[in-house]
C-alpha cells in the first residue's frame, strides 16, 4: 500500500507547515487567484484544504520522466 502525503481525513489550514510541501502561503494565494492548484473550501476569510484533496491533486499532477 503507498502511504499518502496528506492525511485524507485531516483538514489543512493556511500556517500548517505541511502545506508548506505544496508551496508558499504566496503560491497558494496566485493559484487560488488563478483557479489553479488543489481544491480549496473558502470559509469567509479562512483557507481550508481537504487532505483527500490534496493527495488526489498531487497523484493526478505526477509526472513519470520513463513515460515522456
Amino acid at each position: 500500500m503507498v502511504s499518502k502525503t496528506f492525511d485524507d481525513d485531516r483538514h489543512y489550514v493556511l500556517g500548517d507547515p505541511e502545506l508548506d510541501l505544496i508551496g508558499s502561503r504566496e503560491k497558494l494565494a496566485q493559484w487560488r487567484h488563478k483557479r489553479k492548484g488543489p481544491p480549496f473550501y473558502k470559509l469567509g476569510r479562512k483557507i481550508i484544504y481537504r487532505g483527500a484533496d490534496l493527495n488526489a491533486w498531487l497523484a493526478k499532477n505526477r509526472t513519470d520522466p520513463e513515460n515522456g
